[in-house]
């Protein structure tokens, strides 16, 4: 059902407050009326208006300082001036404070229904116009999370539907896949989405400062506590709270997360009374929580109670396919952010990036777009790029195998061709390894970079002696 047009006639005349009733009322729309400016801000809470028609001269607050008050109540609604003193300077100062339009006393009812009429199509249009921008806003966010692979495909399936419950969800992501972003998707398909969502970084403060943090203190609850300050839960009450690094929050502090997650309450830090909050929690790790659970340092109950719902984000190099999306959302939002003008990657650099297995994921990829778009060239950066892959690791391993220490020990003991034979080895075995480390020991994602057989790759794993690195 569509709402009713709801209009305020404010005007200290009550001849004039009865000829607009019932010429808006004859229009089909509800009228509300104020003799003063100090009652029409008080109908303003009371009646939440679409529309408000003013007159300019009023017993106490005038005219144009009531209409300043309105516009700080809500900018949004339209407001039409009317007067019978329509000096120039009056309505140009009227127009300033954002009245939609100025009639001067006498009008013709068909002069205010027209101005009434244009002022409620130009609201129309402008919420309209809001209400598109955000959906293209939310659709392009969309898109860049998701993606079009199928595994982010199956994540954004999960997102719509748990969005609009209240049930807590457990991200689980390498650094930098954007477990944030889902959080954030989450809370605004919510509808919590016009709450707060307050996040929390559980690794960033020792857990003295994230229990006072979380869940607030009262005055003199230790040196320092001046006065009460809120926790994060209580900032985050109606909304939505995201616990991110969840793994790294301390055993004791786990207990209380616990008693907030089954009752919705807890204490402050020195307070008696329990704190009551209705706020959605969602969580995220980059670590094995199952593991942590076995080793003693994540409580088991907790766990169970968090992992309601499971949201696993796929690394960067389990889902190649959307690198250029990525590279072409991060190339516009920094040309436009730095006023340059980088319109898309060299063919190298891009088979560079699609076949790189991007460690640090997507937080990685966009600081390497950033870099390029700053810089205004691809070389530096795809110098600073091999330094990436060439892991320390993997250099510290290799240090000691270089062609001169095949030779340093006896030079006379190897001819040519097996000192070509033995480098043509070494380097094969670095390449082998690189890949192995970037793609976290994938096999068959090594042997599909390296264009070979899984079987080939087994091989040759076995021969250079990096089976056993695995």
């Amino acid at each position: 059902m569509v709402e009713k047009i709801r209009i305020l006639v404010i005007d200290d005349d009550e001849s004039t407050r009865d000829y607009l009733r019932a010429l808006i009322t004859k229009n089909g729309w509800r009228v509300f009326t104020a003799e003063s400016g100090e009652q029409a801000l008080m109908e303003m809470e009371k009646v939440n208006p679409t529309l408000v028609t003013l007159d300019l001269v009023l017993p106490g607050i005038d005219g144009i300082e009531t209409l300043r008050l309105i516009k700080e109540k809500d900018q949004d609604v339209p407001v039409i001036m009317l007067s019978g003193h329509g000096q120039a300077k009056t309505i140009v100062q009227a127009m300033k404070l954002g009245a939609t339009d100025f009639l001067r006393k006498p009008f013709e009812s068909d002069e205010l229904k027209i101005a009434i009429n244009k002022a409620l199509e130009k609201k129309k249009l402008v919420s309209e116009v809001e209400f598109l921008r955000v959906k293209v806003q939310e659709q392009s966010n969309s898109t860049f999370l998701f993606g079009t692979s199928t595994r982010m495909k199956e994540v954004e399936e999960i997102v719509e539907q748990v969005a609009d419950t209240d049930i807590t969800v457990l991200i689980r992501g390498e650094s930098g896949t954007g477990k944030e972003l889902v959080a954030r998707m989450l809370a605004a398909k919510s509808d919590r989405s016009s709450k707060p969502f307050v996040k929390v970084n559980c690794a960033a403060l020792p857990s003295e400062l994230l229990e006072s943090e979380l869940f607030g203190f009262e005055k003199g609850a230790f040196t320092g506590a001046q006065k009460r300050k809120l926790g994060k839960f209580e900032y985050a009450d109606g909304g939505t709270i995201f616990l991110d690094e969840i793994s790294e929050m301390h055993p004791n502090l786990q207990a209380k997360l616990l008693q907030v997650l089954q009752d919705g309450e807890f204490s402050r830090l020195g307070g008696e009374a329990d704190v009551n909050v209705d706020t959605r929690v969602l969580a995220a790790t980059n670590r094995n929580l199952e593991e942590a659970v076995k080793e003693g340092s994540f409580r088991e109950d907790l766990f169970y109670r968090l992992n309601v719902v499971n949201i696993p984000i796929p690394a960067l190099r389990e889902r190649r396919a959307d690198i250029p999306l990525f590279i072409d959302y991060f190339l516009t939002k920094y040309n436009e952010q730095y006023h340059k003008d980088v319109p898309f990657l060299s063919t190298g650099t891009m088979d560079t990036f699609m076949k790189y297995a991007w460690p640090g994921n997507v937080r990685e990829l966009e600081n390497m777009i950033k870099r390029i778009v700053v810089l205004g060239s691809e070389k530096a950066v795809l110098q600073e790029f091999q330094v990436r892959e060439d892991h320390p690791a993997t250099q510290k391993q290799f240090e000691h195998e270089g062609i001169d220490s095949i030779t340093e020990s006896d030079p006379g003991r190897y001819g040519l061709k097996e000192i070509g034979k033995r480098a043509s080895q070494l380097a094969e075995k670095r390449v082998i390894a690189r890949v192995l480390q970037q793609t976290r020991w994938n096999r068959k994602e090594t042997a599909e970079i390296l264009q070979i057989s899984y079987k080939a790759l087994l091989y040759k794993m076995k021969e250079s002696g990096l089976s056993e690195m695995s």
